[in-house]
């Protein structure tokens, strides 16, 4: 009987490990929302790390992170590090490229509470008066990321974060 039990433990444990080996080595999260103004008023948002804590979901998650901004003041160059409770953890953003309006793309390294290193993009199209703002975020997925990925949704954990962050953006761009 523990025999049984054994070997099917050691298939079971087998087959996770299986599964999580076959899922892709790349992940990507995106949301997008349109906001009734004009791309460049959105951008300005954007670009500049010190006006991200008015939008980003993070900023609110710890009113004692330390953060530290240097650099450019805003666009290509700009660098924007934190420190943080277990929630935000700590890392550093860098905007490594801009084509203000319609493009800002940010290479993050995320340090704890796990090491990874991602790219963001922010893109941004006229709809008439209205802009579509997509916030999208992709990297290598490691064999750990694969094997959580079976049991935790990256999309829907990053997802709904994107979300926050897009509504609020539309909040201040709106007013």
């Amino acid at each position: 009987m523990l025999e049984t039990i054994v070997i099917a433990l050691v298939l079971a444990i087998a087959a996770v490990l299986l599964a999580a080996a076959t899922r892709p080595n790349a992940f990507r999260v995106e949301r997008t929302l349109v906001i009734n103004a004009e791309p460049a008023k959105i951008y300005a948002y954007i670009e500049d790390f010190q006006k991200w804590s008015g939008w980003s979901p993070w900023e609110k998650m710890d009113p004692d992170m330390k953060r530290t901004r240097s650099g450019a003041p805003s666009g290509k160059g700009a660098v924007y590090e934190w420190q943080g409770n277990r929630k935000v953890g700590a890392g550093r953003m860098e905007i490594v490229d801009a084509a203000a309006p319609t493009r800002l793309t940010v290479k993050l390294d995320f340090l704890r509470p796990f090491e990874a290193h991602n790219i963001a993009e922010f893109l941004l199209a006229p709809q008439g008066g209205a802009t579509s703002v997509t916030w999208a975020m992709h990297g290598p997925q490691i064999f750990m990321a694969k094997l959580m990925g079976l049991f935790v949704s990256m999309d829907k954990m990053i997802g709904k974060d994107f979300e926050a962050g897009l509504a609020n953006l539309k909040a201040l761009a709106e007013q």
